[in-house]
Formats: structure tokens, C-alpha cells, sequence
């Protein structure tokens, strides 16, 4: 095993390959970035506290402190961990499998095809351009995907959740009081298989962009919570309080299930792609949106 003590700011050039990444920091920032090379590259340019250790063996690269570990990072606690921080950049060969942890780190990884996992205490998170499957926690950060292609499952407590562009096949996430936002790429589903979107809120709003025309079967609803729908082939029913959405757009290959108690659920509709002179579509209407707001 290669090991680094780092309690400066440095760079690590690795020759061996790395085929798995753990990172777990305090406070800071963490930067992944999945590249064509068949190296990694570690790079710590601030650092406040104990050391970071920074170690291979085989094929797996670790970026830690020797105190903080994987399975109780959603627990962690340190009296002294407002002592600690560091900003990390990391570059790895884009096949290799992520698991960065992070308290009070403000996180973005991209580029990846291998599997990522991400546990969060505070701090935002950020997943960019992701090909394999995805499994997210975060207490409270918020967290936001953006093109991601893989499987996609997120768990959060009060952080909002904003998915852009979502073209994998598979969405699941929960959301104690946390809003989220869910925008479909219209290509979604047209060369895997159906799309199977599952969302999950107690007090949180959700709101679902899906692409026009849309093909799945819809069923949402909220126990005291409003609808509402841009579909007119869905329709919006329930007594006594709850209200649901429920119907079938398209052929109903795909699956839309969304559940709240009390917040709101709203189906909107992305607008057509317009079409230049020449019969092409130019995109301009479908481009993704910048935040949340556009719904």
C-alpha cells in the first residue's frame, strides 16, 4: 500500500490504475471528475486541521481522516470537526466506481460511468453527466443531477432534490420535507427501456416536467395536499381530502407513481421542440431549464 500524509496544499500523481475512489471529508469541498486517461490525479488545495491520508491499494484509491468511515457518516459527530477542512479535486479514469462522503462539504462529481454513491450531513450536492447507477443520501444539503443516464435513487431528509434532464430509465426518490423538482429529457426512454419514475414526500412539493408526448401510466396523489395537471387525458379525482391524478399518457410503457401527505403534486408539460426552415429541430424550446423555477 502507498499511503500520503497531506497537511499542506499539494498534488498526487497516481501511475497505478484505480478502479474505485473513496473520499470522506469534513467541511470544504469535494471535486470528482471522471477523464479518458487510464491515471488518477489528487489535488488538495486548501487544508485546515489533521491530516488528510491519502492511500492506494490495488486498484483502490482512498482520500480520508483515519476517525471518519464510511457506514456511520450520516451519524458522525465531532466536537472538533469545526476544525477541519479541506478542498479536493480528484480526477479518475471515468469508469471508476465513487463513493465520496461528506459533512458539511459542498460535493459535485461528474463525468463518472462507474457506480456512485453519496452520503451527505449538510452541504450541497452536485451530479453531472453520470452514466451507471446512482444512490444518493443527504440530511440536509440539497441535491441536484443534471443528464444523469443511470439508475438514479435519492434519499433525503429536509434537502430539496432537483433532477435536470433526467434521461435514465429508473428515478426513485424520498423526501421527508424536502421539495423536488423532476424535468424528463424527451428522449427519455427511446433507445433503453421504459422509464420508471417512483417519488415519495411526507410534507414536501413535488413537481414532475414530463416530456410531450409522454408515454406512462400515471397514479399521484396527497392525503391534504392540492393536484394539478397539464395532461387532459388524466384525471383528477378523491374525496374527503386526498386527491389524485391518474391515467394513461401514450401507450403506457412507463411508470409514474408520486405520494406526498400534505404537499403539492403538479404535472406539467415540456413544450414541443420547435423546428427551424429546414424541418430540424433546434433544440430552443426544449433546452433544459437553469433552476426549479422554470416550473
Amino acid at each position: 500500500m502507498t499511503e500520503w500524509s497531506v497537511t499542506e496544499p499539494r498534488k498526487i500523481p497516481l501511475t497505478d490504475p484505480v478502479r474505485r475512489l473513496q473520499v470522506r471529508v469534513v467541511n470544504g469541498a469535494v471535486n470528482v471528475v471522471g477523464t479518458d486517461e487510464s491515471s488518477a490525479r489528487v489535488e488538495v488545495s486548501e487544508i485546515e486541521g489533521p491530516p488528510l491520508i491519502v492511500s492506494q491499494q490495488g486498484s483502490t484509491l482512498v482520500v480520508s481522516y483515519e476517525d471518519l468511515h464510511w457506514k456511520g457518516i450520516l451519524k458522525w459527530l465531532d466536537p472538533k470537526g469545526h476544525r477541519r477542512r479541506v478542498v479536493v479535486s480528484v480526477a479518475v479514469p471515468a469508469g471508476t466506481d465513487v463513493e465520496v462522503g461528506a459533512i458539511g462539504a459542498e460535493t459535485v462529481i461528474s463525468g463518472v460511468r462507474g457506480r456512485t454513491a453519496v452520503r451527505g450531513v449538510t452541504g450541497d450536492t452536485t451530479l453531472v453527466g453520470l452514466a451507471g447507477p446512482v444512490r444518493a443520501e443527504t440530511v440536509s444539503g440539497n441535491l441536484e443531477a443534471q443528464s444523469v443516464t443511470g439508475a438514479l435513487q435519492i434519499n433525503s431528509v429536509t434537502g430539496d432534490v432537483t433532477v435536470i434532464d433526467g434521461a435514465g430509465s429508473a428515478v426513485k426518490a424520498e423526501t421527508v420535507s424536502g421539495d423536488m423538482v423532476i424535468d424528463l429529457d424527451p428522449a427519455a426512454g427511446q433507445d433503453g427501456p421504459p422509464a420508471d419514475i417512483r417519488l415519495t414526500s411526507v410534507s414536501g412539493e413535488v413537481a414532475i416536467r414530463l416530456p410531450h408526448p409522454a408515454d406512462a401510466r400515471v397514479e399521484a396523489s396527497t392525503t391534504s395536499g392540492s393536484v394539478s395537471s397539464a395532461f387532459e387525458d388524466l384525471r383528477i379525482g378523491g374525496s374527503w381530502g386526498t386527491r389524485s391524478i391518474s391515467g394513461t399518457l401514450g401507450a403506457g410503457q412507463g411508470t409514474l407513481k408520486a405520494t406526498t401527505v400534505s404537499g403539492s403534486i403538479a404535472l406539467l408539460r415540456r413544450p414541443e421542440p420547435e423546428h427551424g426552415p429546414d424541418g430540424d429541430g433546434d433544440g430552443s424550446a426544449a433546452a433544459s431549464p437553469a433552476s426549479g423555477k422554470v416550473l
